[in-house]
């Protein structure tokens, strides 16, 4: 009994059964776990950089996360798409159009990746010119651009191809593989930067070489599972029903990403251009860069349980939709608001009390600019934890939304809150703080304008989820054909 027990916690998952609260927690655990393990090796590779190399080697590396995410944005199109495509008709029991649309989005996934690789590699340092990077973190911060766009296909394929399996409400599975390539990739990066002091260049190596076997270990999973997908000759040639399916849902969540990453490469410039004095009493742009950099690590901690069930409620929704269970739906939403709301209150204190002592692991204290760098990044926590309450609500709602296929509406949500409110709020609260004391501007401008414009954008995300009209947006329902 206790074998059958292990093994039911590998392969699919049918959310469409049992306690909502029950099925949840399995598939969303799981993924925590995983989201743990993944930025446990970024934490340590951070502190690697931060403290084997130099904190301008960890600057350049947060200055280059904007621009790496904007080309990679594809994978959220693709991951977002089919993740959901794949729940629904999971939920349905459709095998041969779960199979038909598995397939198309590999063959998706294979061109983009190659076609990010000709065009990151070459652009990267016209773009890093015009985010306003500093002359010390410039070389390095192309040179991680530069290997991560190479190896595009292996990040790639590991984000597709674990939103598949997601999709499946497999999250199991994924976590054996990332805490395997999670421990490998902190392994490598001894080696690459500790060893054989490459520096950010052996980072990037590290990250490529553990995703990719990441995804070669997915694709070898799913060409497994014969019982639930076909994965064959036919199934993988793009057809194009799928492939506007996956589309019409991954695209918004894709623009979305965009606009998102768009609108972070501006701000990123604004971050680059705050002017302060370091230890010595030289006013730098750097030393606000890497405080920057540090906060993000330490935020990055602080959002990994409300993902975790955000994604949860996606594949929840979608199944339960595809099986046309409105009212677990209805009880996933309950689920998921009171636990976001419950981590956003913990995280709040914790970070409140112990954001410092989270900003120095990442800092060689011996750094005549420890002291200054730390200060920055609690002043930025200090803004920031605000936020945690209204990303609480947002994620409670948009996993709903997502699972159901509106996609649409979050993404015009995001445009408007971040696009036309965000960004010239950021821009004239920068602007209107400069002054001798502060020549690149006031900082706390870029962070209060987001914690405001994410409240505004959770009211408008609340207020759509009460209208139900996300409900019409599914793409397959119990017992009907697809869109």
């Amino acid at each position: 009994m206790l074998l059958a027990k292990f093994k039911s916690l590998f392969g699919a998952q049918d959310m469409t059964v049992g306690n909502p609260l029950a099925v949840m927690m399995k598939f969303s655990l799981p993924l925590l776990f995983g989201n743990i393990a993944q930025l446990t090796y970024n934490i340590v590779n951070a502190r690697i950089l931060g403290t084997m190399v130099s904190p301008l080697a960890l600057g350049a590396v947060g200055v280059s996360m904007p621009i790496q995410n904007l080309f990679f944005v594809f994978f959220m199109t693709v991951g977002a798409g089919i993740s959901i495509v794949v729940a629904q008709y999971f939920g349905a029991k459709k095998k041969e159009d779960l199979s038909n649309s598995i397939g198309s989005s590999i063959v998706l996934t294979l061109f983009t990746t190659l076609g990010i690789a000709a065009l990151g590699i070459p652009l990267s340092g016209a773009i890093l010119n015009l985010t306003n990077v500093n002359e010390d973190i410039f070389d390095l911060a192309r040179q991680y651009l530069s290997i991560m766009f190479a190896g595009a296909i292996g990040v790639g394929f590991y984000n597709v191809l674990s939103g598949i399996l997601r999709g499946m409400g497999d999250t199991m599975f994924p976590l054996i593989v990332l805490i395997f390539t999670s421990v490998l990739n902190i392994i490598l990066n001894l080696i690459f930067v500790g060893a054989l002091d490459m520096g950010v260049g052996g980072s990037a190596f590290a990250t490529v070489l553990a995703q990719t076997l990441s995804a070669i270990i997915c694709m070898h999973r799913l060409l497994k599972m014969k019982d639930t997908i076909d994965i064959s000759r036919n199934t993988l040639r793009p057809k194009k029903r799928y492939v506007k399916e996956i589309l019409r849902i991954g695209l918004p969540a894709g623009v979305q990403q965009t606009v998102l990453t768009m609108a972070s490469v501006f701000v990123q410039a604004f971050v680059n251009g705050i002017m302060v004095l370091d230890a010595r009493g030289v006013m730098t742009s750097a030393i606000f860069a890497i405080s920057a950099a540090t906060h993000t690590q330490v935020e990055a901690l602080a959002m990994l349980p409300k993902q975790a069930f955000s994604l949860g409620g996606s594949t929840f929704a979608g199944q339960n939709i595809g099986a046309g269970q409105m009212d677990r739906v209805k009880q996933g939403f309950r689920i998921i608001l009171a636990t976001s709301m419950i981590m956003a209150i913990a995280l709040f204190l914790i970070i409140y009390f112990f954001g410092g002592h989270l900003a120095r692991f990442f800092i060689d204290q011996a750094d005549v600019n420890a002291g200054v760098i730390v200060y920055w990044s609690v002043y930025i926590q200090r803004i920031m934890i605000w936020n945690f309450f209204f990303t609480a609500l947002i994620q409670a709602t948009t996993g709903i939304i997502r699972g159901a296929g509106d996609t649409m509406a979050v993404m015009v949500i995001t445009i408007i809150c971040t696009v036309a409110l965000r960004v010239p709020m950021a821009y004239i609260w920068v602007t209107l703080g400069r002054n001798e004391l502060n020549p690149g501007g006031d900082p706390a401008g870029i962070y209060w304008s987001m914690v405001i414009c994410t409240g505004i954008a959770a009211a408008m995300c609340i207020g759509y989820y009460i209208s139900g009209s996300w409900k019409r947006r599914a793409v397959v329902t119990a017992g009907s054909s697809p869109k």
